[in-house]
């Protein structure tokens, strides 16, 4: 296969990738480093890279619309990412010294188990809103937002706002050293540890996305582990996707973006179990 073609390929699977991650808010990350590291022959420490960089790109891309639409909320989102940043330099430090196989096989248990907690959850939407913490009640972190598809306007608040502060900075830790992204967990500790209702976990992993995954890509560029012929065809196509993504958010229904959730979930995780298997 001649080499041009291999960008044009990247745009094709990365403009699909950006529509799916913003609709399950996981990071297109999650889901391009295991795909494009089984089927295009570039070197791991080079998707990892692009991997971290497309995440950005993509939330980046969403964000203005999930804003605007009320579907994303910085009061929310920004405590929380300054303590995965801090916590992301140093995983992507530890991600690039340990063996990759290994680093595989931890991140497809863990994703497979968060997918299995998250099939197993209630939809908060159907739910009244829960009380508030006293830390959470401090930082403001609580809301109201228009829910196109279900027709009316949803109270939120969040409860374990410390358990989270700590569960996030293990999420940046972890992000780092896998080079996917943090979208994967976000939203689960968005909606079942601090109640928050699904569709603005979704939006506001998004913008915490943004500040965490940037913390951890400037370590693999520092090591000159961003390779442009991957890269740039890679971020055009997912900030496309993005901006489509975006639009279908709003008008999806909260029981399908769980499902999407899930299988994006277990798609990833097995992927990345297989890899670390060396299967």
């Amino acid at each position: 296969m001649d080499w041009w073609l291999w960008p044009i390929a990247l745009f094709a699977v990365t403009f699909a990738i950006g529509i799916v991650a913003v609709l399950a808010g996981v990071g297109g990350g999650v889901l391009f480093v295991p795909i494009v590291s089984a089927f295009f022959p570039f070197h791991l420490d080079f998707v990892r890279a692009a991997g971290l960089l497309l995440a950005l790109t993509g939330a980046l891309s969403a964000a203005p619309a999930l804003l605007r639409g009320g579907l994303a909320s910085l009061r929310l989102a920004m405590p929380l990412a300054l303590a995965g940043s801090i916590t992301s330099i140093v995983g992507a430090l530890i991600g690039l010294a340990l063996p990759t196989d290994a680093v595989q096989l931890a991140l497809g248990l863990t994703i497979l188990a968060i997918a299995a907690l998250m099939w197993r959850s209630a939809r908060p939407e159907e739910s009244s809103p829960l009380a508030a913490d006293a830390l959470g009640t401090a930082l403001r972190m609580n809301g109201l937002y228009h829910d196109a598809a279900l027709g009316r306007d949803v109270e939120w608040r969040v409860r374990r706002t410390p358990a989270a502060f700590v569960v996030f900075a293990g999420i940046g830790l972890i992000a780092g050293m896998f080079g996917l992204g943090a979208g994967w967990a976000n939203v689960p500790a968005f909606n079942l540890l601090m109640g928050a209702p699904l569709k603005l976990a979704v939006g506001s992993s998004g913008l915490l996305l943004s500040v965490v995954d940037t913390s951890a890509a400037w370590i693999y560029l520092n090591r000159g582990a961003v390779l442009p012929i991957i890269v740039a065809p890679s971020i055009i196509g997912v900030m496309l996707g993005a901006k489509l993504g975006a639009r279908l958010l709003r008008k999806a229904r909260p029981e399908l973006v769980r499902r999407v959730v899930i299988a994006l979930l277990l798609l990833a995780g097995a992927r990345a179990l297989l890899k670390g298997l060396g299967v």
